[in-house]
């Protein structure tokens, strides 16, 4: 059986679903098969972070409701084998449950070895279905105070999963030395144990606008820590990067 993980954030604009891409395309790197679920209903992007751009026709929801199977719905990805994308509806059908989301993501854990959920920020009724069946839990946070305490917030509302991490996104050092802060600090206003630290870097924004995942650029900066963080949902031990 797979494993579920949703990725989240206490607030928008944090990086999410770059992350949420570049993971799993350096999970299907290393032969996995992974299936990535946009659930940020209405304002959907994994698509564009994945080179995936309106491919998709059907949507989660399709199949949460049995009007498509999850074979036709997911959209596999033409250069990254192993990798698809079941995208997110423009809006919420009033007739999705918990209960039908929890029976779609049994079908993907079937079916793929990780299923990386898309979650929209803040703690509403999207947030509620990207976590509800979850298996594990990773928080985006940057490092600003407003991030952090958005973070703590999220970690409450997530105590029914047996794991949840934190990744620290967009670190500039330059910025740490200012503010005198350390990752440390930020694990501990969040309440977290890390399992990455991913630098700002241009080619995030650069391969989102080209349609291509951030993998396509080699493993350096962002994408080297995102490899990083694949490996260690992995199980394998893999130093933080640190950010000079």
């Amino acid at each position: 059986m797979g494993t579920v993980i949703a990725i989240t954030s206490g607030k928008g604009g944090t990086g999410k679903t770059s992350i949420t891409g570049a993971v799993a395309a350096s999970l299907a790197l290393m032969g996995r098969q992974v299936l990535c679920i946009d659930m940020d209903i209405g304002l959907r992007n994994l698509d564009i972070t994945l080179g995936l751009n309106d491919r998709a026709l059907m949507d989660f929801s399709d199949v949460a409701l049995g009007r498509c199977p999850l074979a036709r719905a997911a959209v596999e990805h033409p250069e990254l084998k192993g990798l698809a994308l079941l995208t997110s509806p423009m809006s919420l059908p009033a007739s999705l449950t918990p209960e039908k989301v929890r029976a779609l993501l049994d079908t993907a854990r079937s079916r793929y070895d990780y299923v990386l959920i898309d979650s929209p920020a803040g703690l509403g009724v999207g947030f509620r279905l990207a976590t509800c069946a979850a298996d594990r839990a990773v928080v985006i946070a940057t490092n600003d105070a407003s991030s952090l305490r958005d973070a703590q917030r999220t970690v409450a509302e997530l105590s029914h999963l047996r794991q949840v991490h934190l990744v620290m996104n967009r670190i500039q050092a330059r910025l740490l030395r200012r503010l005198r802060t350390t990752i440390d600090d930020a694990m501990d206003a969040a309440g977290l144990p890390l399992i990455g630290v991913v630098p700002e870097d241009p080619q995030v924004i650069l391969c989102a606008n080209l349609g291509k995942p951030l993998t396509s650029r080699g493993k350096k900066g962002a994408a080297l820590a995102c490899w990083n963080i694949a490996q260690r949902l992995e199980g394998q031990r893999v130093p933080i990067m640190r950010i000079r």
